[in-house]
């Protein structure tokens, strides 16, 4: 079983991890009668926050406690944007799993607090089991499973993050998944003709799923901008919306600096 490291702490620095589920809420829960039930989410309610840009394309404007959300073709930059809200939450704790090839520096520059991310590189087929340790410590979690993910260990998954209340941002497919975001179409700026420095993606990203998501959401986002922020597309006034071109949108003016 890999051995979890926090990215900026030794074991021997580390402080223990907080429980995410307080006694106060384990308390309310209990007092709360046998009706609240799985409905309760580990003494969880609610939404985990994401960035205000995201909140946009989400149906309920922020991640369901508890869930489990698809990102279509395991786009990074889309994983991480959606993972930065996490600070903001009670706990602020996350990981990673699976992903060994993660830019921290990327990671952060999204918004993740390195000082509460815990990494588990190479978990090689034992990823099911390390998420579901790692589900009762922290608020979210990102996972690339090494394979196809069958419908009852996934099923197995879901149980776990229901009781739990961890959120499960999975990079690619997944069975049952009630959101499903993707990048359907984007752009790099910053590059000339042979020459430059890439400063900024303009991208489409759709939201679908279940519920209040089945109709389907779709926003343009700079994901990064030119300060390496994840923020809407904002048309100057009179300007059309040539996404794929720029042409006559002066969106390459604001890109490259």
């Amino acid at each position: 079983m890999p051995v979890f490291e926090s990215v900026f702490e030794s074991t021997a620095e580390r402080q223990p991890l907080r429980p995410v589920v307080s006694a106060a809420a384990l308390g309310a829960g209990a007092g709360a009668g046998a009706g609240a039930g799985a409905g309760a989410v580990g003494g969880r309610r609610g939404l985990l926050p994401v960035l205000p840009a995201l909140g946009a394309v989400l149906p309920e404007g922020g991640l369901r406690r508890g869930t489990t959300v698809s990102v279509g073709a395991g786009d990074t930059g889309l994983l991480l944007a959606l993972a930065a809200g996490a600070r903001d939450s009670d706990g602020g704790w996350a990981a990673a799993v699976g992903l060994p090839d993660l830019g921290l520096a990327a990671a952060a520059g999204y918004g993740l607090d390195l000082r509460r991310l815990l990494v588990a590189d190479d978990p090689g087929p034992h990823w099911a089991e390390v998420v579901s340790v790692l589900a009762g410590a922290v608020e979210l979690i990102m996972l690339r499973p090494d394979g196809p993910v069958a419908p009852k260990p996934a099923a197995r998954l879901a149980a776990v993050l229901r009781r739990s209340g961890c959120v499960l941002l999975v990079a690619g497919p997944w069975p049952g998944a009630g959101l499903r975001l993707e990048v359907r179409s984007g752009r790099w700026f910053g590059l000339g003709d042979g020459h430059g420095q890439l400063t900024g993606r303009q991208v489409e990203v759709v939201a679908e799923g279940r519920g209040s998501a089945v109709r389907g959401r779709t926003a343009r986002l700079w994901l990064p901008d030119e300060c390496g922020e994840v923020r809407s597309v904002v048309e100057p006034a009179g300007v059309g919306e040539d996404v794929t071109s720029g042409a006559g949108t002066g969106l390459d003016r604001m890109a490259v600096v």
